[in-house]
């Protein structure tokens, strides 16, 4: 392989980043670098043994940017909000993209695949949004927007936006979570279809992506595998695990007495009047088959 056959893959310990850089690895047929800020992590040391090029950078630092990004013919790019006990920073995110847009560019990368969040780009039109009503959140969809709209006006010869549903690994769906050891408590309505995506499978789409650019260039990939309303979720589980699950509706408050963040609750009831944009048909005309819920759940209960 020439040296710029390499793809760089940013938040490579991470969900995302990491089902990437796994994904590419598994298929062989790149070179694959992946940016981390501590190659002693365990994540970190993972991807190497399983033959990853392991570059130490930071997205708040340019400089690192164009060392990892310097013969590259791609770059995997996702960039997030800081979670920590005191709250989530949202002040970084948007100069982080710049920041990585920026390098890529410089060093002559001609693909750039970026992923955000299903209903970016379309969340302005959302029931309450002119009205003020999701005010607290935003700055997350702003951001996000900010960072898909510059990848597309850049200039790389290919790029691909991917907006994933759903994880199917939502705290939301873990049974055992579920109040009681059987109750799904939720503020989300109960009749909505939920676009969802396995981890795993946004990994699987990037991959296609850089490799076959040409293909994926100028997509905005609205990504999930299955659609699914909570009670049918529920269904799911309980033929899996040999327990029956039910679905319980639930104000703010009692959510948030039942032990949920208030912020993650209020959060929530966003997906109640949010259209529903991801939808399998979606990822198979794109030539991807990403598993279904059951599929997925199943498999996460086999492995150890």
């Amino acid at each position: 392989m020439r040296h710029n056959d390499a793809v760089l893959v940013t938040a490579a310990t991470g969900r995302q980043g990491g089902a990437t850089a796994r994904a590419l690895l598994a298929e062989g047929r790149t070179k694959v670098r992946v940016l981390v800020r501590n190659p002693e992590a365990a994540n970190a040391k993972a991807l190497a043994a399983a033959g990853a090029e392991v570059v130490v950078g930071d997205l708040d630092d340019p400089a690192s940017l164009r060392a990892a990004c310097a013969g590259t013919r791609a770059v995997f790019s996702m960039q997030s909000p800081i979670a920590s006990a005191t709250g989530i920073d949202f002040s970084k995110e948007r100069q982080q993209g710049r920041n990585l847009v920026e390098a890529a560019l410089a060093e002559g990368v001609e693909t750039f695949v970026h992923t955000a969040t299903s209903g970016v780009g379309d969340h302005r039109q959302v029931e309450g949004w002119a009205e003020g009503r999701w005010k607290a959140h935003e700055e997350y969809w702003e951001n996000k927007l900010a960072t898909c709209d510059r990848v597309r006006a850049a200039g790389f010869k290919h790029w691909t936006l991917i907006l994933p549903a759903t994880f199917m690994d939502h705290p939301m769906l873990d049974s055992a979570g579920f109040v009681d050891g059987r109750r799904l408590l939720t503020v989300v309505r109960t009749d909505l279809p939920m676009g969802l995506i396995a981890p795993e499978d946004i990994g699987k789409a990037a991959a296609a992506a850089i490799n076959d650019p040409a293909r994926f260039n100028g997509v905005t990939l609205q990504l999930a595998g299955d659609l699914l309303t909570l009670p049918q979720i529920a269904e799911v589980l309980s033929r899996i695990d040999g327990k029956e699950y039910v679905v319980q509706s639930a104000t703010v408050e009692e959510a948030v007495a039942a032990g949920l963040h208030p912020g993650v609750a209020q959060g929530m009831t966003y997906m109640n009047v949010a259209p529903v944009l991801a939808r399998p048909e979606i990822a198979r005309a794109h030539g991807l088959s990403p598993m279904s819920f059951e599929a997925w759940a199943r498999r996460r209960r086999e492995t150890p």
